[in-house]
């Protein structure tokens, strides 16, 4: 079991998150805010009551140095890490940090763009995979012709998500671990356009807002299913809500925080979905997970021309499309729509940081400890750092012999 002074410390970071959440949205009127899911729907744990975010960073330095004592080495990690990036979070808006600033003490990566290598062996490994299938020319043309083999009309897109969801939740089931309540309590599809993301996970409402304005294909919606549904986002809810409501979680797993330490493994528990379930199994699922990683990439690329470098915004757009490879332009709008936006220019870069920081780590657990570490994995916040330092059977929140009926 996490011990009661971590599930003490989780009340106080739930309520002093709530505050900052609310103090941000008064001052900057953003809608979305810093917290854009909060599951306490009863109200349980209402926000500290700060008038000025110089009590936010009080109440974060003591919560800092709290942490530093708490039981459990991942806690006292994770905990410091959240602490840091709300404390950031509070100086930009008392009196601003430059980009690189945000991008480095909000999520804790490297404050800069992904390295032309990177994306050009990205680029690389696509040329030879699709070359091997068939597909002729230059990478610009390969892609074209396997984006148009594959491609799904827009009117078809939801029907298609919705029979990729039913199977994504028996592999999730079969694979990673039974889901806590029944398929009926699973998400539904909207399809929605003129919106700056390709899918957005609406647990309170159990809905998938998908936009259809970018050229979409059959292996991209089954990651959206995977990512977006099980045993992506809406698993990732779901088991924090039972576990926070079981008492084997701590209260502040039922927020989504953006920009902050846990943004990244949050997209990456998502990515590594596709593996967990082994639903990788088509040279068409390999492509879509190598143009994954690179749109991550040149998304993260084309935030650094605008914000860090100050290009033009019709510069940006331009080295976007040239580099996209796939999506047409109702992806480059979309992307430009989200790097465009002050409260989400670094975010993007969870996305290319997200299945690095996450995959790795679950493909060096040993099969017979998988079961111990999903239940880490879902059942607790990670940052970079905390997600790594799972210990093996006894680092999961509860005694064998005790084990939730759910499992």
């Amino acid at each position: 079991m996490l011990s009661d002074a971590t599930l003490s410390y989780g009340r106080r970071a739930m309520t002093a998150l709530l505050g900052v959440d609310a103090l941000y949205r008064n001052e900057s009127g953003d809608e979305d805010g810093l917290v854009v899911l909060n599951m306490d729907t009863e109200g349980r744990y209402a926000p500290d009551d700060f008038t000025r975010y110089g009590e936010a960073r009080v109440c974060f330095e003591d919560l800092q140095a709290d942490a530093a004592s708490l039981p459990e080495a991942d806690r006292r990690v994770y905990y410091d890490d959240l602490c840091r990036s709300t404390l950031a979070f509070i100086r930009w808006r008392q009196g601003g940090l430059s980009f690189k600033e945000q991008l480095g003490q909000f999520l804790h990566v490297p404050a800069e763009s992904p390295a032309d290598k990177e994306l050009d062996g990205l680029r690389g490994t696509l040329r030879i995979l699709l070359r091997t299938m068939g597909y002729s020319g230059d990478l610009a043309d390969q892609a074209a012709a396997w984006e148009e083999r594959n491609r799904v009309p827009p009117e078809a897109v939801p029907e298609v998500l919705i029979e990729y969801l039913d199977e994504a939740w028996d592999r999730t089931e079969e694979h990673v671990f039974g889901i806590p309540v029944p398929k009926s309590d699973g998400m539904r599809v909207a399809a929605v356009s003129g919106v700056p993301y390709n899918a957005r996970c609406d647990y309170l409402a159990r809905t998938i807002e998908l936009n259809v304005d970018p050229i979409l294909t059959r292996p991209a919606l089954k990651h959206l299913a995977v990512h977006e549904g099980y045993p992506g986002h809406f698993l990732q809810f779901k088991m924090r809500e039972t576990m926070a409501t079981d008492g084997l979680a701590a209260p502040d797993v039922l927020l989504s925080v953006v920009n902050t330490a846990s943004s990244s493994v949050f997209e990456g528990i998502a990515d590594c979905g596709v593996w967990a379930t082994e639903w990788e199994d088509t040279d068409d699922d390999e492509i879509q997970s190598l143009l994954n990683l690179h749109r991550a990439g040149i998304g993260a690329g084309a935030a650094w021309r605008l914000h860090a470098l100050e290009w033009p915004e019709e510069a940006v757009t331009d080295w976007m499309r040239d580099q996209a490879l796939v999506g047409g332009e109702g992806w480059v709008a979309n992307r430009m729509r989200f790097i465009s936006a002050p409260s989400r220019a670094v975010l993007i870069w969870s996305y290319w940081w997200g299945q690095q920081s996450v995959t790795p780590v679950w493909q060096a657990v040993e099969p017979r400890d998988r079961l111990d570490f999903f239940y880490y994995l879902y059942g607790r916040m990670h940052s970079i750092r905390s997600v790594s330092m799972f210990a093996g059977p006894g680092t999961v929140p509860w005694e064998r012999e005790e084990e939730p009926t759910w499992l």
